[in-house]
């Protein structure tokens, strides 16, 4: 295949943790051409999608991880499929990037994930089209209404729908001395819509991410253990990483959300589970491929590249 990958800047990406190296890695391990394209490397003129795209060569070598071969402008449908890797913020950029792949889909390319699923499926809010798997939870700006929730449910955490990495995520108590100014703060001043769920004490076990490709589970967790007076299981937070088998509710909350994804085009996502507890469904660029091979001896590129060439081939 001629694969394009669409990622923010190689030069900057952490080499030991870096999922979409991973990924480009087994890639050419297959004989794919790799085309690597930045985020504003993308762009729409009368002739459709293109982008400013170099051929790369990748290596597995932290002291040297790529090699740049050509710089040509493409027209994207001359490609076979797409690899959307963009990180968050999930921002209006993002979003202008997704309509120009939803034009390369529309020539024929096989993008993935699919450009309008990215759009439609906010991580946070996402997990709620799934409210038998998740905890009690309300999506609001309105002060009274998340007073009330809080009130009701004694502790709780609150969120940002559009954070990343554990960014701007509180522990609330009903009495907690600062709770108005943290509410004020996160909601620009009961402006924008956050994410409250009820606090969940097996955090402390750790925040499972379980990678799905094509709507089936990888066989075991990487759990992203807080570090000591931490609340956030995020590695981006100092979060321990360590492997962990799926327990029946792991499983039985994949069977709920697998099909779903598979009908809205999402081949790679990563869910997270706190205890038997399901709270987001990561969709954007998905991580944790190093992890997996290193703790649970999981090669989830090889699952993910036989899944694209599948798709592919067959549609």
């Amino acid at each position: 295949m001629k694969l394009g990958v669409v990622m923010d800047p190689i030069e900057s990406i952490n080499f030991k943790k870096d999922s979409t190296l991973a990924m480009m890695l087994e890639a050419q391990a297959r004989e794919h051409q790799l085309f690597y394209m930045t985020p504003n490397s993308l762009y729409l003129n009368e002739n459709g999608a293109n982008a400013l795209a170099n051929t790369i060569t990748v290596k597995n070598d932290p002291m040297g991880w790529f090699e740049f071969n050509e710089e040509k402008q493409i027209r994207l449908s001359e490609l076979d499929a797409i690899l959307m890797r963009q990180d968050p913020p999930f921002n209006s950029n993002f979003i202008y990037n997704t309509y120009v792949l939803e034009s390369a889909e529309r020539e024929g390319v096989l993008v993935i994930n699919k450009p309008a699923s990215l759009r439609d499926c906010n991580e946070k809010v996402f997990a709620t089209e799934f409210p038998e798997c998740c905890t009690p939870f309300l999506v609001s700006s309105e002060a009274s209404l998340l007073k009330s929730f809080i009130e009701d449910h004694k502790d709780t955490v609150i969120k940002p729908l559009d954070g990343m990495g554990g960014s701007s995520i509180f522990r609330l108590r009903n009495t907690d001395p600062n709770l108005n100014v943290i509410l004020e703060t996160i909601t620009d001043s009961f402006i924008t819509k956050v994410m409250i769920q009820t606090y969940i004490p097996e955090i402390t076990d750790g925040d499972k991410r379980i990678l799905l490709v094509n709507g089936i589970p990888m066989k075991a967790a990487v759990a992203r253990v807080p570090a000591e007076g931490e609340l956030r299981g995020n590695l981006a937070a100092g979060a321990s990483a360590v492997a962990r088998s799926l327990t029946e509710k792991d499983l039985w909350i994949c069977e709920q959300v697998g099909p779903k994804l598979k009908e809205l085009g999402l081949v790679l996502v990563g869910v997270d589970i706190i205890g038997d507890y399901l709270t987001e469904i990561n969709v954007t660029s998905p991580t944790c491929f190093r992890e997996y091979e290193s703790l649970c001896d999981i090669n989830v590129a090889i699952s993910f590249l036989d899944a694209i060439e599948d798709l592919q081939k067959n549609g």
